[in-house]
């Protein structure tokens, strides 16, 4: 198992920060932090593939300016040779394949996985449709929060993408733990204007952050 991307201290600020938010509001704070979306193999494997071909038929025409002579078998060799060893490297050094996928994609990714948690995690099964989710990957720098029909009619786009911006830049400053404290602050806040707590409240999510 892999080492967990926050200490325990910064776990139990998260849970306390979860834990004071919804004293102040019905709704339901979730939060899930992955260290990637996707594995990326194969669209790093295509883009690697593609650009040797690339590169070996410019070495073609070189080669067939200067009048050197190759064997085909041999050139197509060379070729598979080159493609079966960065594919092997892409395999071995997973690290590498998100400098060989487009930035679309990855943010694609990133999103496709927060729905996914959004859903596995039951954060739209909350009572009154209430939940909210915050979203960290990492290796793609990306962040969201996803709230569920009942909040998210009532409140502004902005104020989600200024939760974001100011999750993203703690981020950014090897600050995460912080991070997910103030992004819990501002959702909290924004649920209890529209949804205070009731005397008969129930807490429906665990109050803690998951690592993926």
């Amino acid at each position: 198992m892999s080492e967990p991307t926050l200490n325990p201290d910064d776990h139990a600020r998260i849970a306390a920060a979860i834990r004071a938010a919804e004293a102040e509001t019905s709704g339901e704070i979730y939060c899930v932090v992955a260290r990637r979306s996707d594995g990326y193999f194969f669209p790093a494997a295509f883009a690697t593939t593609l650009g040797i071909v690339l590169v070996s038929l410019a070495a073609a025409f070189a080669l067939e300016h200067w009048w050197i002579a190759v064997r085909l078998s041999h050139f197509v060799a060379v070729q598979l040779l080159a493609i079966a060893a960065a594919c092997a490297l892409l395999w071995w050094l997973p690290g590498l394949r998100l400098w060989l996928v487009p930035r679309g994609l990855a943010y694609r990714a990133s999103h496709a996985n927060a729905l996914r948690q959004f859903y596995a995690r039951n954060v739209h099964l909350t009572t009154a449709r209430t939940g909210v989710l915050v979203f960290v990957s990492l290796a793609e720098r990306y962040a969201a929060v996803i709230a569920d029909a009942g909040i998210d009619a009532r409140v502004e786009q902005e104020k989600w993408d200024g939760v974001v911006r100011d999750l993203i830049d703690h981020a950014r400053r090897d600050r995460l733990a912080d991070g997910f404290v103030g992004a819990i602050s501002s959702v909290g806040a924004l649920l209890s204007q529209h949804f205070p707590v009731t005397t008969d409240d129930v807490n429906e999510l665990d109050d803690h952050l998951v690592e993926i």
